[in-house]
């Protein structure tokens, strides 16, 4: 049985509309994430530049954190990212 791979994309396009490659993506090390950042490994993500796991394996993230940046981007775009805002996006 083989495997299908989707052939990976060079570049997506990023939260500000510019091109955005696997070299413009966060370092590896991010500690400090900022929302910019975490915008674009969500589309990076959703581009098809990373698979789930393989943003997952780089970040040190775990899928739950992941899927709630991206539904927080979903529900309130990027304001929602914002950390300080967490508690004022969840009760609505």
């Amino acid at each position: 049985m083989t495997v299908q791979m989707r052939p990976r994309v060079k570049y997506v396009i990023g939260p500000d509309g510019s091109p955005l490659t696997i070299a413009d993506l966060p370092p590896r090390n991010t500690r400090r994430w900022v929302i910019r950042r975490k915008a674009e490994v969500v589309a990076a993500v959703r581009g098809g530049l990373l698979s789930l796991e393989e943003a997952c394996d780089r970040y040190t993230l775990s899928v739950d954190e992941f899927l709630n940046w991206q539904a927080a981007i979903d529900k309130h775009g990027l304001a929602g990212l914002r950390t300080t805002w967490i508690q004022h996006y969840r009760e609505s």
